[in-house]
C-alpha cells in the first residue's frame, strides 16, 4: 500500500492469509494515514504555519492564540483622539448671506453680520495638471576664438522630455509600496495627471530608486551582523521564472531582504549576515539556521505554540496541553517582571520553570517511543518515519536552551512575528501583482523594498522617502550614520 492509495482488495487478501499480525499492520497503516489526513483537514492558521487568509468561513477554534479583549471597539476611554483640524488662512472663503429674517420675514441685505459660523471642506482642486518646466542650455561662440560654448543642464535633467523625480515617486510608490501592478499603475497616473505613461517609465523609476538605495540597504546589512539587539530570520518561497526563496533580517527598525534560488545554507552564505552574526538570532526550527554555531539561536514560541495545539486537537496527549500551560505562565511571568523594570527572573524561577520543563518533556518522550521497524520494513534503508509528536519532542528535548531562550535573556522575544510581518508583505505583492518576470525585477524589489521598510519603521512619509532617493540623497537612520562611524 502506497502513501496516498487505498489497499486494494488484493492487498487485504493478502494479509488475511498471512495471519493475525499482517492485518494488525494493515490496519495500523490504515490508522496512521487516517489520523494524518484528518489532521492536515483539521490545520489552519491557529494550529500551523497556514496563513490566516487560508482559514476561509471556519469556526474559530477555543485554542485561538488571539482572544478577545472584552473592550469595545473604537476609541477607549482616556484616549486622545484625532481629527481633520480647520486650518487657519484657507484658500478660499464662500459666504453664505442671510437675506431674510425667518422670523419676520425682514429684508437683512444691508445688515451687517455680527459673527460667522465656519466650516471647512478639505478637497483637491478640479483639475491637477503636470507642471512642465522647460530648461535652456545657452549656446555662444567665442567672439575671440571662434569655439561653441554651451550651458550645463541640471545633473538630474538627460532627456529631451522626462518625468520629474515627484512623479517617477508617486510611480514607484503605487507599484512597490501599495502593489499596485504595473498596467493599474499606469491608469491611475493617467486618472489623476490627464498624462498617459508607460509601464517602461515605472520600471526604469523602481530600477532607478534600487540602485540610488544601495548605500543604504548595505549599511543595513552591515548594522544586522552588528547590532545585539534581537535580528528576526525568515523566508518565503517566491515565484521568478520558477521557485526561488526570498530571505528576510529585520528588527523594529530595520529590515533587509535578498532572493536567492535556494532556501538553505547556500542562500545563508551567499546572502552574509548569519555566517558574520554572533547575536541573537530568532527563527523557526528549520535546521540550516542552526548550522550557525557562533550565533545565539531562538526559536520562535509562536511556531510552538501552533504545533501544540495541533497535539492537542488532533492527537490529545495530556503532555502538550501542560506544556502549552506552561510556556503561557512563563510569557506572563516574563512580562509582569520587565514591567517591574527587573533585567530577569530569579533563579528560584528559572531552576523552577525549566525543572518543570523537563519533566513535561520526559513524560511526553515516555508516550512516544521511538518507532520500531516492522516486519515489512526490514532491510530497507533510512530513517523510519517519526509521528509529529515524536518529532517535537526530540526538538524540545535537544534545544531547550533555544526553546526558553526569551526566559532567560529579555533580549529575546518570545515569537518570531517581526520577521512573519516584514516577510507577509512581500508575499501581498505576489498575489496581488503576480510573479517577477525577471533576476533584475527581483532584486530591484528586494533593494526598493529593504529601504522603504526601513523608512516606514523609522516613521518616515513614504513618498518624501523615495523622493530623496530619486534626488540623490536617501534618507539613512541617524543610527546607521552613527555605528558605520563607530
Amino acid at each position: 500500500m502506497t502513501k496516498s492509495h487505498l489497499p486494494t482488495p488484493e492487498e487485504v487478501r493478502a494479509a488475511y492469509r498471512e495471519g493475525e499480525e499482517a492485518v494488525v499492520i494493515l490496519f495500523m497503516k490504515l490508522a496512521a494515514r487516517i489520523q494524518e489526513l484528518e489532521t492536515r483537514l483539521n490545520q489552519d492558521s491557529h494550529n500551523s504555519s497556514k496563513p490566516p487568509m487560508s482559514d476561509g468561513l471556519k469556526r474559530q477554534s477555543k485554542h485561538r492564540l488571539r482572544h478577545k479583549s472584552g473592550k469595545k471597539s473604537g476609541g477607549q476611554e482616556g484616549h486622545q483622539g484625532h481629527r481633520l483640524e480647520p486650518v487657519a488662512e484657507p484658500h478660499h472663503v464662500v459666504v453664505h448671506a442671510v437675506t431674510r429674517c425667518r422670523h419676520c420675514q425682514a429684508v437683512l441685505e444691508g445688515v451687517k453680520a455680527e459673527t460667522y459660523e465656519k466650516r471647512q471642506v478639505f478637497d483637491l482642486p478640479e483639475k491637477v495638471e503636470l507642471e512642465v518646466t522647460e530648461h535652456r542650455a545657452e549656446i555662444k561662440g567665442c567672439p575671440q576664438c571662434g569655439g561653441v560654448n554651451r550651458g550645463e543642464f541640471p545633473a538630474g535633467v538627460k532627456q529631451e522630455t522626462q518625468y520629474g523625480p515627484r512623479v517617477r515617486a508617486q510611480m514607484v510608490y503605487f507599484n512597490l509600496y501599495q502593489y499596485v501592478p504595473l498596467k493599474r499603475t499606469t491608469e491611475i497616473m493617467e486618472d489623476l495627471y490627464g498624462q498617459p505613461v508607460s509601464e517602461g517609465a515605472v520600471v526604469a523609476a523602481v530600477m532607478e530608486v534600487a540602485q540610488a538605495v544601495t548605500p543604504v540597504v548595505e549599511r543595513v546589512k552591515e548594522y544586522l551582523i552588528r547590532t545585539e539587539e534581537a535580528v528576526h530570520f525568515d523566508e518565503t518561497g517566491m515565484h521568478v521564472g520558477g521557485l526561488k526563496w526570498l530571505h528576510s533580517a529585520s528588527t523594529a527598525l530595520v529590515t533587509f531582504f535578498a532572493i536567492h534560488a535556494k532556501r538553505g545554507q547556500a542562500a545563508m552564505e551567499a546572502i552574509g549576515i548569519l555566517p558574520k552574526r554572533m547575536g541573537w538570532c530568532i527563527h523557526d526550527y528549520w535546521k540550516a539556521y542552526l548550522r550557525y554555531q557562533q550565533a545565539k539561536h531562538g526559536l520562535c514560541g509562536a511556531h510552538l505554540l501552533r504545533e501544540l495545539i495541533s497535539l492537542v486537537e488532533n492527537d490529545p496527549q495530556d503532555w502538550a496541553q501542560t506544556l502549552l500551560n506552561l510556556l503561557a505562565e512563563i510569557r506572563r511571568t516574563v512580562e509582569a517582571t520587565k514591567t517591574l523594570g527587573e533585567q530577569a527572573l530569579s533563579p528560584e524561577q528559572l531552576t523552577g520553570f525549566q525543572t518543570q520543563y523537563d519533566q513535561i518533556v520526559a513524560e511526553g518522550l515516555a508516550a512516544n517511543p521511538a518507532p520500531q521497524r516492522t516486519q515489512d520494513q526490514h532491510g530497507k534503508r533510512g530513517r523510519i518515519k517519526q509521528t509529529p509528536a515524536k518529532n517535537l519532542l526530540d526538538r524540545l528535548r535537544d534545544h531547550p536552551d533555544k526553546v526558553l531562550a526569551f526566559m532567560y535573556d529579555f533580549m529575546v522575544p518570545f515569537d518570531n512575528n517581526q520577521a512573519e510581518r516584514d516577510i507577509r508583505m512581500a508575499k501581498l505583492k505576489e498575489k496581488i501583482s503576480g510573479c517577477f518576470r525577471s533576476d533584475s525585477g527581483s532584486s530591484a524589489f528586494c533593494q526598493v523594498r529593504s529601504y522603504i521598510s526601513t523608512a516606514h519603521k523609522n516613521g518616515q512619509p513614504m513618498l518624501n522617502a523615495i523622493y530623496l532617493a530619486l534626488t540623490g540623497s536617501p534618507f539613512t537612520p541617524a543610527f546607521l550614520i552613527a555605528d558605520m562611524a563607530e
